[in-house]
């Protein structure tokens, strides 16, 4: 039995250590020097804050990513829209290069809106956000959530089409929250209004907002 447990250990690290050795692919991106996207992930036109992460196997296209994100694996943020105006939406009838090898007409069209995800923002494995939307601090987007509207600060927000099911604190404290600013604080005051972190009414109370 412990002869299993111990193989069954290795073949667990090999297999993890298989998983972190992939590369990530970083293009045309500004990356927080305390930030890091995960393995196997892809961030293009990404400016990404400080102490964010994004998990395996994501896809982050066009957006702008505040500090203290928690993006989760297999999480697509973004992407270029298809004209629906015109006679088709296929490819195969604009300018710009893409996948498809035929080329019919080459009419202008490129839209690559930008997303915004705010500070301290918390998405779920599998989750999907639209281009062009915001999602404002302090925000959940729930696991495998399709996000194809705004979502409003500490707003907790789940499903397909994802729709707020509460927010995370009670209004005051929401506002109290986005006037501390606290993911502005340089390392030594965010290392002292830490020790509060547990208790948001003490934290709040420690910064005169309460």
């Amino acid at each position: 039995m412990a002869r299993l447990t111990k193989f069954n250990d290795l073949v667990y690290a090999l297999s993890r250590i298989q998983k972190k050795s992939r590369l990530s692919g970083v293009r045309n991106s500004v990356i927080g020097a305390d930030s890091k996207v995960g393995s196997g992930s892809q961030a293009i036109n990404v400016r990404m804050g400080k102490h964010s992460f994004c998990g395996y196997d994501s896809t982050l296209l066009n957006a702008d990513i505040g500090s203290f994100c928690s993006i989760s694996q297999n999480v697509y943020i973004g992407g270029v829209a298809h004209p629906m105006h015109f006679v088709s939406t296929s490819s195969v009838f604009l300018s710009h290069r893409d996948s498809v090898k035929a080329k019919f007409s080459r009419h202008e069209y490129f839209h690559l809106p930008k997303t915004t995800i705010g500070h301290d923002v918390w998405i779920g494995c599998g989750a999907m956000v639209k281009a062009g939307i915001t999602i404002g601090t302090g925000a959940v987007v729930g696991m495998g959530a399709i996000v194809t509207r705004d979502v409003e600060p500490y707003a907790i927000v789940a499903g397909n089409p994802a729709r707020e099911i509460r927010k995370r604190f009670a209004p005051e404290i929401c506002d109290a929250l986005l006037a501390s600013r606290w993911w502005e604080f340089d390392d030594e005051r965010l290392r002292y209004a830490a020790r509060n972190f547990d208790n948001v009414e003490a934290f709040l109370k420690s910064e005169g907002l309460l």
